[in-house]
C-alpha cells in the first residue's frame, strides 16, 4: 500500500518575500469630520475673543472714551475628498470702560497732598528719610504756610507714622515714600 502524496498547506501569502497585507482601514465619518471643524471654529472664536477683549489701561486721562467694540470672525473648512461645509461664527464683544481712580494710597516723599482729593485719607508709614538730613512731615488745616494752620509736625531721622484725614493737607520733605498701611 502506498502511502497518500502530502498535500502542500502553504499559500502564496505567506511565501518568503511577501509582506503581510495590513488590515483595512476605516474610512472617517461625516459626524467626525463635523464635531472636529466645530472645535476649531470654537477654539478660534474663543482666541479672537480673548485677544480683542482684554482690560486695558486707560492712562491718566480723566475724560470718558467710548468703549472699542471688535468683531471676531472665525472660519474653518474641511480638506477631505468630498466637498465639507464651511462654518464661519461673528462674535461682537464690547470693551469694559475703566474703573473710576479714588486717591492715592501711595505719594512721594516731597510733596504737599490734600487729603481726600490727592490721597486717601488713612494711615501712612515710610521707611524714614531720602539722605542724611531727616524727613519732616506736617499736617496742616489748609496750604496756607501759616504756622497756625500746622496741625502736628515731625522730623524723622528713622521710619514713621502719620494718620491723616479728609479736608487736611499733607506736607512732606525729603523722605522715602509715603505708603497707606491703615
Amino acid at each position: 500500500m502506498t502511502s497518500p502524496e502530502p498535500q502542500n498547506t502553504t499559500s502564496w501569502a505567506t511565501w518568503p518575500g511577501v509582506p503581510p497585507q495590513p488590515p483595512a482601514q476605516p474610512k472617517p465619518s461625516r459626524r467626525k469630520a463635523w464635531l472636529t471643524h466645530g472645535a476649531i471654529g470654537f477654539v478660534a472664536l474663543i482666541l479672537g475673543a480673548g485677544m480683542g477683549g482684554g482690560d486695558a489701561e486707560a492712562g491718566d486721562s480723566e475724560a470718558a472714551a467710548p468703549a472699542p467694540t471688535a468683531t471676531v470672525t472665525a472660519t474653518a473648512s474641511a480638506e477631505a475628498a468630498a466637498p465639507a461645509p464651511t462654518v464661519t461664527v461673528t462674535a461682537t464683544v464690547t470693551a469694559k470702560p475703566p474703573k473710576p481712580k479714588g486717591p492715592a494710597t501711595t505719594v512721594a516723599g516731597d510733596g504737599e497732598y490734600l487729603v481726600g482729593t490727592d490721597m486717601a485719607a488713612g494711615t501712612y508709614r515710610t521707611a524714614g528719610p531720602d539722605g542724611a538730613f531727616g524727613c519732616y512731615w506736617e499736617r496742616a488745616q489748609d496750604s496756607s504756610g501759616e504756622f497756625d494752620s500746622i496741625i502736628s509736625n515731625e522730623n524723622l531721622q528713622g521710619s514713621g507714622r502719620v494718620t491723616v484725614r479728609k479736608g487736611e493737607v499733607f506736607k512732606t520733605t525729603r523722605c522715602q515714600k509715603w505708603v497707606k498701611v491703615g
